[in-house]
């Protein structure tokens, strides 16, 4: 039983998420890219932690700090939704597809690939 509080391990967990999330942004995050590199690598290193921490099963507290806190925090679907709409409604529909393609196959292909690697630790 851990002596810390669901709350702060999410929160914690959270925090630490943001901090990588802003340092993978400030590394890639380019404009004009028809594919935002930067949101799509979030997700998909999110996606592939998350299958990690769920095949192998560590226990409630890492999974608050790492599954709800830091992948939360890290991954998101709000920049994702919202960078298709505006390549969409910017005329760049070739784009849009794109990106709602690749973020769906790369991080769903990423969350069966930490699951098989979960299964060789």
């Amino acid at each position: 039983m851990s002596t810390i509080a669901p709350a702060y391990l999410v929160g914690l967990g959270g925090a630490l998420g943001a901090l990588l999330r802003h340092w993978v942004y400030s590394h890639l995050k380019r404009a004009g890219d028809p594919v935002p590199r930067a949101t799509l690598t979030v997700n998909v290193v999110g996606s592939l932690v998350l299958g990690f921490l769920t095949a192998a099963a560590p226990g409630q507290d890492l999974a608050l700090f790492v599954g709800t806190g830091a992948c939360g925090a890290f991954t998101t679907f709000s920049s994702f939704s919202f960078e298709t709409v505006d390549r969409w409604t910017d005329g760049k529909r070739l784009a849009a597809v794109a990106n709602a393609l690749g973020n769906l196959v790369l991080s769903l292909a990423a969350v069966a690939a930490g699951w098989t690697l979960a299964g060789f630790v």
